[in-house]
Formats: C-alpha cells, sequence, structure tokens
C-alpha cells in the first residue's frame, strides 16, 4: 500500500461532461470490494478521519468521492438525493467496479440508502452512520441552522456539531479536527451554490414515500447494514437509526455513549474495530 490518505493524488473521472474527484488507495490484494464513501453536509475529501480511512485501507481499497459541483468536483451541484445517488452509481461504474461496499455518513447516508436501493447489484455491505431515512424525524437542535451554514466553519462549530457535550468528548473532537488538517494539499472548500442544493435535497428527503408506512421502502435494503450514532445526535435525531435498524432486515445498530453526530470521529479506534468485523464476518 504506497498511498495514504495524506499523500493519495485527487484524481478524476469525467461522467456526462463533469469531472468527479476521488482519491482512492489501499490493499488491492485483499479480494474485497472497495468501500465507497459518501460525505456528509459541504464536505469533501478532507473532512474524513485519517485514522479511520487509512485503518479500513489496510483491508481492502477505499475510495472517497466528490459528488457533483462540491469542492474539486466540476458541474452544477444535484438538489435531489435521487440525483446524487445516480450520479454516483455511474462513477462506479465508470471506474470498472462491479461492486462496492458503501459507507455514508449524515446526508452521505441518505445517498448511499438510494443508492443501495436504485442500484442493488452494486452495493455489497452498507454503513450508515448519523444519518436518517427517507420520511425520517427532521428534529434537530435549532442551533445547527445558524452554525452549520457558516461560510468558513471553524473548530468549535464542529465540536457543536458533531461531538458529546463532555470535555473529553470535546477533546476527541480537537484531536479529530487536528488529524483532519494535516494533509497539505488540501480540497478547495464547498461553494455557495452547494450548499443552498444540499439544503433543498434534505429538506425534499424529510418527505415519507407513504405517509401510512414511512419505512416501508426500507424493506428492500437487503443487503447487511451496520448503522452507528451517538447518543445525542444534533443534527439528524437519534431515533433516525432506530427506525432504520428497525425495518432494514439485516441491519445491526451501535450507539456510542457521550456522543453526538459524528460519533465515528469521537471513537476513530472503537469503530475502525467495528467496521471491520462488520465487513469481514
Amino acid at each position: 500500500m504506497s498511498d495514504a490518505h495524506q499523500t493519495a493524488p485527487t484524481r478524476f473521472i469525467e461522467v456526462e461532461g463533469d469531472r468527479f474527484a476521488y482519491r482512492r488507495w489501499g490493499n488491492t490484494d485483499s479480494g474485497q470490494p472497495p468501500l465507497f464513501f459518501f460525505q456528509h453536509f459541504r464536505g469533501g475529501l478532507d473532512h474524513w478521519d485519517p485514522l479511520m480511512t487509512d485503518g479500513l485501507a489496510q483491508g481492502r481499497e477505499v475510495i472517497l468521492y466528490n459528488y457533483r459541483g462540491c469542492a474539486s468536483s466540476s458541474g452544477a451541484p444535484r438538489n435531489k438525493i435521487e440525483d446524487k445517488a445516480d450520479d454516483a452509481a455511474k462513477v462506479i461504474r465508470a471506474l470498472g467496479l462491479p461492486k462496492v461496499d458503501v459507507v455514508g455518513f449524515s446526508l452521505g447516508g441518505m445517498v448511499a440508502q438510494d443508492v443501495t436501493l436504485r442500484h442493488p447489484a452494486l452495493v455489497r455491505k452498507l454503513m450508515l452512520i448519523g444519518t436518517q431515512p427517507r420520511g425520517g424525524n427532521p428534529e434537530a437542535d435549532p442551533k445547527i441552522f445558524e452554525v452549520a451554514p457558516r461560510p468558513v466553519p471553524v473548530v468549535e462549530d464542529f465540536l457543536f456539531l458533531f461531538f458529546g457535550p463532555s470535555e473529553a468528548a470535546k477533546q476527541a473532537g480537537r484531536d479529530f479536527w487536528e488529524r483532519r488538517h494535516q494533509r497539505a494539499d488540501q480540497d478547495p472548500p464547498s461553494s455557495v451554490e452547494l450548499m443552498k442544493a444540499e439544503v433543498e435535497a434534505s429538506m425534499a428527503f424529510y418527505a415519507p414515500l407513504d405517509a401510512e408506512k414511512p419505512f416501508a421502502h426500507l424493506a428492500r435494503i437487503t443487503q447487511p447494514t451496520l448503522i452507528v450514532n451517538g447518543t445525542n445526535d444534533v443534527m439528524i435525531a437519534t431515533i433516525n437509526s432506530w427506525h432504520m435498524v428497525q425495518n432494514i432486515p439485516d441491519a445491526q445498530l451501535i450507539v456510542y455513549p457521550d456522543a453526538g453526530h459524528g460519533a465515528q470521529f469521537q471513537y476513530p479506534e472503537r469503530f475502525l474495530k467495528h467496521a471491520i468485523q462488520f465487513l469481514e464476518e
């Protein structure tokens, strides 16, 4: 494994006239499908945790991906989750990948669900982190509408949005913040246009497909699924993780203590053990 999170080059693949940015590295001899990453609201290639990505890359290839119009990807940002999912499926196929494992965080978890539902033959296993199902509970701390859209988020914003309230949780957040800024050639920040499009996409995702049975569609996700969250997610209420594990037939749920939206960043070593066990079992 010659590359790593801090050194893997940013590559581009053209699909329908736009260039999609991605980084790919890891163990190519494992016999495991690559692990394809879908990122949170406004997030780009450098918003993942190197401990998480490099740890997972020991056992498989990992592929970090920018949506259309996100950061270093070109094109007009999509304002529907299903369109983001279809773009991703086209990129996966353009990369010559017959099947992938998928991890989706926050908004990325919404995209990951729609990739799985709309293109089920592409997905072997699914990890959903800090996210919600279509038609889920939109309750959130009102403060997020002040903090999340800030043009240049600072560490205090991330501590509130992603981490638990204790001093230990906040220190874990500062440690994550330092790790994620170690790469020299950082992906450019996402645009205001992307932020507006992703707000529209998220709001539309709140509407259920069936008002009487809002989660019935989740029964069509037959892939083994790992759901992870913190006890108090201020961005996407933790109850949404329970709705998913109740309705996805082959799902399991892990909730980390004293944690919030970014539980995997607060407990990177613990998450890594759980994720590897899930992917390899």
